[in-house]
């Protein structure tokens, strides 16, 4: 039984190596009802606060510290308020913020281990909440929505004190700043082109558009041999990146963090995440766009297209808008860090080349997606 539940957090936390870091506060202003006596019979209908800071171990999982504070006004006139002082930390099992299926709402379940301050009295306990956020803005930077929370206070057995455990309700809003560390991190500086390697007498010239081609140079015979431009090993006939050393095992390509280099194509390893129904990029995608800039840096005799595509959700002119406008956006990038606009050209296909089924979330999630196809093969070969 251990193996799996450590498999299932090994599934939820794993999805944070592909994702920058994501850091948000959280402020829960609640009324609050006590549930059980003696508390209801001493006290009224009050309310509380609290203020959490989440930082995510997965799109789905983040773990937070809580400090908060409850406050119920006496039945009896001339008595005292009754004042509760808690502080933690817990766990938030959440859908992630940056999907872009069912309209961006996001139902979370959250539970705390709290140490709590009642007069004099030092106590301990425990809360689980649930609540439904929803997004504001087109980057989603403030979520809010209604939560309840189960507050539960152990109470020890001391003498002259009643020993039952204290019970509260707490109905509010959530009030969520998202993404304030990592989502919202400007994207690193991208590295200055290089300027053309001067090719040396009797080597084959280099592919490089700025640069004007050498004259033509009459060499000796020389034995036959498999050409290998870029020295690193892998022949140019079989080569990825022939003008750029690489890795055998990567087909001749230097190895990024971010993409890897097909025959055919640049390969993502995660997504390109746009604003919710909309064509700007979400600035948790810059640092994969940068090592795309990167690649084509590299690579000067790439010529890629960007495919924009969709799920099946919705018009089709709207789709076939909302393809065109993200692939277009996501050029304009390259472009604006460095890559020469005539080496790249952009598509969209709407919901027209589905790779995974439109009759499920997760499929939709798939179809919604860029890809980058290397047009000149034989040059990348």
């Amino acid at each position: 039984m251990k193996k799996q539940w450590f498999f299932l957090f090994y599934l939820l936390v794993w999805p944070a190596s592909a994702f920058a870091l994501d850091f948000s506060l959280k402020l829960e202003p609640s009324v609050a009802v006590p549930l059980s006596a003696p508390q209801s019979d001493l006290y009224k209908v009050g309310g509380g606060g609290s203020f959490k800071a989440l930082v995510g171990l997965s799109r789905y999982l983040d773990i937070a510290a809580i400090v908060g504070a409850v406050g119920l006004p006496s039945v009896a006139a001339g008595d005292g308020p009754g004042a509760l002082w808690m502080a933690g930390g817990g766990l938030r099992l959440k859908r992630p913020h940056d999907a872009e299926s069912g309209y961006g709402f996001s139902p979370w379940l959250e539970v705390d281990a709290l140490y709590m301050r009642t007069g004099p009295l030092d106590r301990i306990g425990y809360d689980i909440g649930a609540g439904l956020s929803m997004p504001l803005g087109e980057l989603r930077p403030v979520w809010i929505g209604p939560f309840v929370r189960y507050v539960q206070t152990s109470q020890p057995n001391r003498p002259a004190y009643d020993d039952r455990d204290a019970k509260l309700l707490l109905i509010g809003i959530s009030l969520e700043l998202d993404g304030m560390l990592g989502r919202a991190a400007p994207p690193p500086p991208v590295e200055p082109q290089r300027p053309c390697p001067v090719p040396e007498a009797c080597a084959p010239t280099p592919t490089c558009p700025a640069c004007p081609p050498p004259p033509a140079l009459v060499c000796p015979q020389q034995p036959e041999r498999l050409a290998d431009r870029d020295g690193d090993g892998v022949p140019d006939a079989t080569d990825c990146c022939p003008d750029v050393p690489g890795l055998a095992v990567l087909q001749g390509c230097p190895e990024y963090k971010k993409i890897v280099i097909k025959e055919h194509k640049i390969e993502l390893k995660e997504k390109v995440f746009f604003a919710w129904d909309k064509s700007y990029i979400r600035p948790r995608s810059f640092h994969l766009l940068n090592d795309v800039v990167k690649a084509m840096q590299d690579n000067r005799a790439f010529q890629v297209q960007v495919d924009g595509h969709t799920d099946s959700t919705g018009p089709d002119a709207h789709n076939q808008t909302l393809s065109s406008g993200r692939a277009d956006a996501v050029v304009r990038y390259l472009v604006a860090h460095g890559v020469t606009a005539a080496r790249l050209e952009s598509k969209g296909f709407a919901s027209s080349v589905p790779i995974e089924t439109n009759a499920t979330v997760a499929g939709r999630e798939q179809n919604r997606r860029v890809e980058f196809l290397i047009l000149n093969r034989e040059s990348a070969k």
